[in-house]
C-alpha cells in the first residue's frame, strides 16, 4: 500500500539480519513508531545465504566481544526473541599451513581466552580427528573453538521480524529509498517510492548498498560490494556424513561444513572484482573449479562430490575489513551499522543492542568507538585497525 506522508521516530533502512536486530532491540527497549524499509523481501541482500557461521574467533578484541555476546544470544534465541534457528554448536576449525599465520593465531588465542573464548591451538593430527576429511600434509597447526558453529540466517530474520512486528514495528518490504531530507544537520525525512516518512532518526543497515544511503544524507560510509559464492552438495550417504566443525583452510580461504544431508562449500575468489553482480558461477571452469583445486590438496574426498546448486551474495567490504558502527558527527540523528565484511550475521544480535544503546544515549554493551566511520576521515589508513581472522 502506498502512502503520501507518514511519521516515525526511527527509520531503519535495511531489512536484513542487522536491521531487524536493531529494530527488535529498539522496540524491546520501549521505542515506538519504528519503521523498517527494505528494497526487496526481508533478507534478500547479504543475509540471504543458506547457512551462516557464528564465531568469536577474531584477533580484534572488539570483534571478539561482539562475536561472543552474539553467540550467547544465538544460544538463547528460542526464548528471546523466539524461534528455532537451527543453531549447531559444532565449533570452528582454522587450518594453518604458514608459520606466520600460526604465530598470529596463537596471539589471538591468548586474547580470546582472556575474554572468555575457549579456543586453543591444536596439532594437525588433532585437527584430522575433529574433521576426518582433512589431509594433514603441509599443515603446521590448527586452531579450534568448540563453542562456535552455524545457524540459519533466514530463520534468524524471521524470528527478529516476528518479534519486532508484535512490538509494533512497521516493516515495509519492496520499498526503495529515493532520497533523504536533511536540515540543520539532522535527517528530517526519508523519501521512498511509496511515500515520505518523516522521522526523528535514521539507522543505516543497508549492507552493500550503504554507501548510497550515506551519500544521500551527506555521510561518508566507505562500503563496497563484493560477490561471494557457496555451493551445496547432493545428499551424502548412507552412511550419513560425519558431523564436522566449520572448517577453514586459512591460506586459501576454502571452507566447508555440514548442511542438512550434505556439505556446504565456500571460497573467496582472489580475482573477484567489486560490484553488485550476484550471478552464481558454479561450473567446472568457474568459481567451483577454484574450490575443487584447493580441495584436492586439503580435503580430497570433497573434490569430486556432486553439486546440487549454489548461491551468490554480496559481502559489504570496508577498507580494513572491519565494520562501521556509530553515530554521524555531521548528521547527528544518522546512525549506522554496516560494512561487516562477512561478519554481519554472526555479530547481528550484539550490534542490535549496541545501536539501541547509541540511540538511547547510553554507554553501549560493547565499546565500538573504534569502529566509527570517522577512522577513515581525511584519508585514514586502511590498515589502521586490521583483523586477522578474515576469510
Amino acid at each position: 500500500m502506498n502512502f503520501s506522508t507518514t511519521d516515525a521516530s526511527v527509520v531503519v533502512v535495511g531489512g536484513g539480519v542487522v536491521g531487524l536486530s536493531v529494530a527488535f532491540h529498539l522496540a524491546e527497549a520501549g521505542v515506538r513508531d519504528i519503521v523498517v524499509v527494505e528494497r526487496g523481501a526481508l533478507g534478500c541482500g547479504s543475509s540471504g545465504k543458506p547457512i551462516g557461521g557464528v564465531r568469536a574467533q577474531f584477533s580484534d578484541p572488539v570483534n571478539i566481544e561482539l562475536g561472543l555476546r552474539s553467540l550467547r544470544a544465538f544460544g538463547d534465541f528460542g526464548r528471546r526473541p523466539g524461534g528455532d534457528i537451527r543453531f549447531a554448536r559444532v565449533g570452528y576449525l582454522f587450518l594453518l599451513s604458514e608459520a606466520a599465520d600460526v604465530e598470529a593465531f596463537t596471539e589471538s588465542v591468548v586474547t580470546q581466552n582472556a575474554l572468555g573464548v575457549p579456543s586453543r591451538v591444536i596439532s594437525p593430527e588433532r585437527a584430522r580427528e575433529l574433521c576426518p576429511y582433512v589431509r594433514t600434509d603441509g599443515l603446521v597447526a590448527a586452531v579450534h573453538s568448540p563453542d562456535d558453529g552455524h545457524a540459519r540466517p533466514g530463520l534468524v530474520i524471521q524470528g527478529y521480524a516476528r518479534a519486532a512486528a508484535r512490538a509494533g514495528v512497521r516493516i515495509l518490504t519492496h520499498t526503495t529509498v529515493t532520497g533523504i531530507d536533511v536540515g540543520a544537520g539532522h535527517v528530517t525525512a526519508v523519501r521512498t517510492d511509496r511515500g515520505v516518512i518523516r522521522c526523528a532518526a535514521l539507522v543505516c543497515a543497508a549492507g552493500a548498498w550503504s554507501a548510497g544511503i550515506g551519500e544521500a544524507a551527506g555521510v561518508r560510509l566507505p562500503v563496497r560490494p563484493l560477490r561471494r559464492q557457496i555451493a551445496l552438495t547432493r545428499p551424502l550417504g548412507p552412511p550419513a556424513p560425519p558431523r564436522v566443525p566449520f572448517t577453514i583452510d586459512f591460506s586459501s580461504t576454502a571452507y566447508f561444513h555440514n548442511s542438512d544431508d550434505g556439505l556446504l562449500f565456500g571460497l573467496a575468489d582472489p580475482a573477484q572484482e567489486e560490484g553488485f553482480d550476484t550471478t552464481w558461477t558454479g561450473g567446472p571452469e568457474g568459481w567451483l573449479g577454484l574450490f575443487r583445486d584447493v580441495a584436492r590438496r586439503r580435503a580430497p574426498a570433497l573434490a569430486d562430490m556432486e553439486i546440487a546448486g549454489g548461491w551468490a551474495g554480496l559481502y559489504e567490504v570496508t577498507p580494513d575489513r572491519n565494520a562501521l558502527i556509530g553515530r554521524s558527527g555531521e548528521v547527528s540523528n544518522f546512525l549506522y551499522a554496516t560494512g561487516f565484511s562477512g561478519h554481519g550475521f554472526l555479530q547481528a544480535p550484539a550490534v542490535g543492542e549496541v545501536v539501541r544503546d547509541l540511540y538511547l544515549g547510553r554507554a553501549p554493551v560493547v565499546d565500538v568507538a573504534a569502529l566509527s566511520a570517522d577512522r577513515f576521515a581525511g584519508g585514514g589508513s586502511p590498515a589502521a585497525r586490521p583483523e586477522v581472522h578474515v576469510v
